[in-house]
């Protein structure tokens, strides 16, 4: 197989991997207008495993699948209708998440570590799209920013678990494909004992 194919199946794997996320069912919580998914733990995953580019195209595969109107995301939602909502934020933000996580879990190289794998997906992962769901709850919600911020405030320890977990299940990919991250020039070398 080429490298071309093979980062296209790499792509539709994980594109279709964010939609499987979407069958578990999405949790409501009174009062919120977002609803607490899965997938964003895909889109996370995502980056984690594939890097920033496949990362990203995953995503925006995914996304654009929904666009047509596939009922892929959580509680069979789809068509350009979900991009009107006070989730679009969340959304949209979803290919620089990937992108981002990728990019920095590229710096770090081959062999994944999950030491560095949670930071970068709590701080990089969770932080940008947090960002995101803000700005769209704001802008499309017509929540206050302050509102925004408080609304998912019960969101953060779901998130934060589900962030540490795709770590782990990232280090589980990596060990059975080793190949998908460069060898990292940062990784720590063994200390040497003795004279």
């Amino acid at each position: 197989m080429s490298r071309r194919s093979h980062d296209l199946a790499l792509v539709a794997v994980f594109a279709g991997v964010i939609a499987a996320l979407g069958l578990v069912p999405a949790v409501s919580v009174p009062g919120f207008p977002v609803p607490l998914t899965l997938q964003s733990m895909g889109v996370v995953l995502a980056g984690a495993v594939l890097g920033a580019r496949r990362g990203a195209a995953s995503v925006l595969l995914f996304l654009a699948l929904v666009a047509v109107g596939l009922p892929l995301l959580a509680g069979g939602r789809g068509g350009l209708g979900v991009f009107a909502t006070a989730s679009v934020g969340f959304l949209l933000v979803w290919p620089f998440v990937a992108a981002l996580v990728g990019w920095l879990t590229e710096r770090r190289g081959a062999p994944y570590q999950v030491r560095w794998g949670i930071p970068i997906n709590l701080v990089g992962g969770m932080g940008l799209m947090y960002i995101g769901g803000w700005l769209g709850m704001v802008t499309v919600g017509g929540l206050s920013l302050p509102a925004a911020i408080t609304a998912t405030a019960i969101f953060l320890p779901g998130d934060a678990i589900k962030l540490v977990v795709a770590a782990f299940v990232a280090a589980a990919v990596h060990r059975a494909l080793p190949d998908l991250l460069p060898v990292s020039d940062t990784a720590d070398a063994p200390v040497a004992v003795g004279a």
